[in-house]
């Protein structure tokens, strides 16, 4: 009997329907849903499922590796003078670090350190199974993907907690995870052109070691192009406050992979792991910031949580039913990314995070909560014009 749990809040039948049929192929041993549980691409939003012998790329999905990283930042009177240089720390930030749909990154803007971790990544996976066309993206394209933020649910923060200033980004592999996924999902489907569906790889097949090993790379790639930010972030704000940050690092974890543990694969689709005291962090949204939790090590929920609040309403109906006005109004007192360009991303438009937190209490314990005082996000482009 397969042990299967459902923590979701609120969760419409698309979501449900999507995770049971996951959870009912043969190779799926464990399951659960998250809290913020909500639709989408073949596995929801959400879910965690445990495999044996068998890896599904098109669970693990677009964004390989995406993840959250918060790094304490350290400096006298911190708190106080960003306050006072929001604005110009504001567009520092933005012509540090590429942000949006297709951005990438120039080469000399990336940090010595990080081509040089990025390298040896690349000297571990040649050693390994692999197909020579991803071999040549990684050779070429892939590293300008360093240092970049994306768009739609990630960002980049700076904010506080009980006197504590923190940079917050949340943000994957970017080009490479997409790569990656659409290579493997067409390779797992065979001839059939219908990908939004389950296709497993066997773990031992050549199709699979090839795939493991691009995923190991595609999971490092995020954390590094996490930590490349932080970096980037760091060298904006001691330009404009002309002072020496001292920072530390409290977490730079993934919450979308697939992990080999005790003969298992662990596929968590937008969900944060936490076994028993280990860190994460849950974002809420652009208004009420993330928290640091610690992990309970719960069975039940298969040693993770939600990994956001998640979304109340699609981007279109987000759209569709909020106003520019009524976005401005939630995010006063915050200096953020308010446009058009990101409507799809105002608090609203996102499940309520202290009921999110509520809901699986059981699986991680509140360390700290960080409130934001800037956020920024990539816009989308809008042909329409709103009229004056």
């Amino acid at each position: 009997m397969k042990k299967i749990t459902n923590f979701a809040l609120n969760p419409d039948e698309e979501t449900l329907k999507q995770f049971k049929e996951c959870y009912e192929e043969d190779f799926v041993e464990k399951a659960s849903l998250m809290p913020d549980a909500h639709r989408g691409y073949v596995a929801p939003i959400g879910a965690v499922l445990v495999t044996k012998d068998y890896i599904v790329p098109s669970w693990v999905g677009f964004d390989i590796g995406c993840g959250v990283i918060a790094v304490e930042i350290k400096g006298k009177n911190l708190l106080e003078k960003i306050k006072e240089n929001e604005n110009n720390i504001f567009e520092e930030v933005k012509a540090k670090i590429p942000m949006g749909v297709g951005e990438i990154n120039d080469l000399k803007n990336i940090s010595k350190g990080t081509l040089e971790k990025y390298e040896k990544l690349l000297e571990e996976f040649r050693k390994k199974p692999h197909k020579k066309e991803i071999l040549q993206f990684l050779e070429g394209k892939a590293i300008r993907h360093l240092g970049t933020v994306g768009s739609g649910n990630h960002f980049i923060e700076i904010g506080y907690s009980e006197g504590k200033t923190w940079i917050v980004i949340h943000s994957g592999s970017r080009g490479v995870g997409y790569k990656v996924a659409e290579f493997y999902m067409k390779k797992s489907a065979g001839k059939d052109k219908e990908f939004e569906k389950t296709y497993p790889i066997h773990k031992d097949s050549d199709v699979g070691k090839e795939y493991l090993n691009i995923l190991d790379f595609g999971l490092e790639f995020a954390l590094l192009n996490r930590m490349e930010m932080v970096h980037k972030v760091i060298e904006a704000l001691e330009k404009v406050l002309g002072v020496k940050i001292e920072w530390e690092l409290w977490v730079n974890k993934n919450h979308n992979h697939a992990v080999p543990e005790k003969g298992k694969f662990i596929h968590r689709k937008g969900a944060t792991p936490a076994k028993k005291g280990e860190r994460g962090v849950i974002p809420g949204n652009m208004r009420d910031g993330s928290f640091l939790v610690e992990g309970k090590g719960n069975k039940e929920f298969l040693e993770s949580s939600s990994h956001g609040a998640g979304r109340k309403y699609s981007r279109t109906q987000a759209q569709k039913k909020f106003s520019l006005h009524e976005f401005e109004d939630s995010m006063k007192g915050i200096k953020g990314t308010v446009s058009e360009g990101t409507l799809d991303e105002s608090p609203m438009a996102y499940k309520n995070i202290y009921d999110v937190m509520d809901c699986q209490k059981e699986s991680v314990k509140i360390i700290n909560h960080i409130k934001p005082l800037i956020n920024w996000k990539g816009e989308k482009k809008h042909s329409n014009k709103k009229k004056n």
